[in-house]
C-alpha cells in the first residue's frame, strides 16, 4: 500500500466535505456532476491496465463465486432491504421505494476502487459486472411490483451508456495500449513505468470524484436533513449485516482473502444511477423516492472507504498469522529432525 493510499479515509473524509461546502454555490452545484463520470473512467482505466484480458475471462469460470454473488445481491437482499424499510420507513413510503430501489441495485462502478484499494480479486469483480448491470435492470420492475404494486421502465439509452462509460471505454482503452506497449517495448513498460503512476494517484482521483459528486448533490443534502437521519439507521444496518454475511459466506465457500474482498464489496456497494433514472421515469410526480436515492450514496460512500480499510487490517493480520504459523512449523521442523 503506497503512502498516498494510506490516507484514503481522511482524502474522501475532506473531499465530502470541501464537496458539500462548494456545492452550496449553485454554479458550482450545476458543473459538478459533469466531472463524475470523467474521473471514475480515469480511475476504471487504471484499475483495468493491470488486468490482463485472459485474467477477466479466466473469472467467468468461478461458479461459486458468480452463485453467491446472485444469491446474496439478487435474492437475499431485496427481501432483507424490504424487511428493513418495513420496521423504519413503514410511515414514509416514498423513501422506502427509493431505500428499496437503492439496495437491489448493485453498484457497477464504485466497487472496483474499493476492491482495488482493498487488494482484492479485481478482475473477479469485474467479470460479474455486466451480469449485475443486466440482473437489476430485469429485476427492478419486479421487485417494485412484487413489494409495491408499482412498477416502470428504463431508459435503454441509460443501460447502454452506462455499459460503455463504465466498462466498455475503459477496459479497451486499457486493453489496446496493453497490446500496443508489449509490441513496441520488451521491458514491461506498463507494469514499471504507467500502472505505478496510477496506483499511487488511484485515491486522489477517487477523491476527486467524490467531491464533484457531493458538490453536484450539496444543496439536496443540507435543505433535506431530516432525510438523511431517516436513511442513516437501514442503512448503516444493511451494511452491517451484509458485511458479515459476506465474511460467513466466504468462510463457508473456502474463499481467499482477495476473493473474499470481491465478494465482500460487491455485495455491499449499490448503485443510484440506474435506479435514479428509474425512480424519475416510474414516479415524475414524486421526488422524494428519486431523493432518497440521491443522499443514499452520499451515506454509502464513506462507509465503504472504511470497509476497505478494515479488510486491509483483516489482511494485515492474516499475513502476520501466517508468518506466525510458518515460523512454528519451521521449529517443530528443527526440533524433529534434532531428536532424529
Amino acid at each position: 500500500m503506497n503512502s498516498i493510499n494510506k490516507y484514503q479515509t481522511i482524502i474522501i473524509g475532506l473531499a465530502v466535505l470541501f464537496g458539500l461546502l462548494i456545492g452550496q454555490n449553485a454554479s458550482i452545484g450545476n458543473y459538478a456532476e459533469y466531472f463524475i463520470v470523467p474521473f471514475l473512467m480515469i480511475m476504471l482505466f487504471g484499475l483495468f491496465l493491470n488486468i490482463p484480458i485472459k485474467d477477466l475471462f479466466k473469472s467467468f469460470s468461478n461458479l461459486k463465486f458468480f452463485s453467491a454473488n446472485v444469491g446474496i445481491n439478487f435474492i437475499w437482499t431485496p427481501l432483507f432491504a424490504y424487511s428493513l424499510g418495513y420496521l423504519f420507513l413503514q410511515n414514509e413510503l416514498s423513501i422506502w421505494i427509493g431505500f428499496v430501489m437503492l439496495m437491489v441495485t448493485p453498484c457497477t462502478d464504485w466497487y472496483l476502487i474499493f476492491t482495488g484499494t482493498a487488494k482484492g480479486n479485481t478482475p473477479l469483480s469485474a467479470s460479474v459486472l455486466p451480469l449485475n448491470l443486466i440482473l437489476q435492470v430485469i429485476l427492478i420492475p419486479i421487485y417494485l411490483l412484487l413489494f409495491f404494486g408499482k412498477t416502470g421502465t428504463i431508459d435503454s439509452g441509460v443501460l447502454f451508456e452506462s455499459i460503455v462509460l463504465v466498462l466498455i471505454i475503459p477496459f479497451a482503452l486499457a486493453q489496446i495500449i496493453r497490446f500496443i506497449s508489449k509490441q513496441l517495448t520488451k521491458d514491461n513498460f506498463i507494469e514499471k513505468r504507467i500502472s505505478p503512476v496510477f496506483d499511487k494517484s488511484q485515491v486522489i482521483f477517487l477523491g476527486l470524484a467524490i467531491l464533484a459528486m457531493f458538490a453536484s448533490q450539496g444543496a439536496y443534502l443540507t435543505n433535506n436533513l431530516e432525510i438523511v437521519l431517516l436513511l442513516l439507521i437501514p442503512l448503516l444496518l444493511f451494511f452491517t449485516v451484509n458485511f458479515f454475511i459476506g465474511r460467513g459466506v466466504s468462510s463457508l465457500l473456502k474463499f481467499n482473502y482477495e476473493d473474499s474482498v470481491s465478494l465482500n464489496l460487491t455485495t455491499l456497494a449499490r448503485n443510484s444511477p440506474i435506479s435514479l433514472a428509474i425512480a424519475i421515469t416510474a414516479f415524475p410526480n414524486d421526488p422524494l423516492v428519486a431523493l432518497a436515492l440521491v443522499i443514499g450514496p452520499l451515506i454509502e460512500l464513506p462507509i465503504l472507504a472504511l470497509v476497505s480499510q478494515i479488510l486491509l487490517k483483516i489482511r494485515k493480520s492474516k499475513l502476520i498469522e501466517e508468518k506466525s504459523t510458518n515460523a512454528q512449523q519451521r521449529t517443530e521442523v528443527k526440533k524433529n529432525s534434532f531428536l532424529h
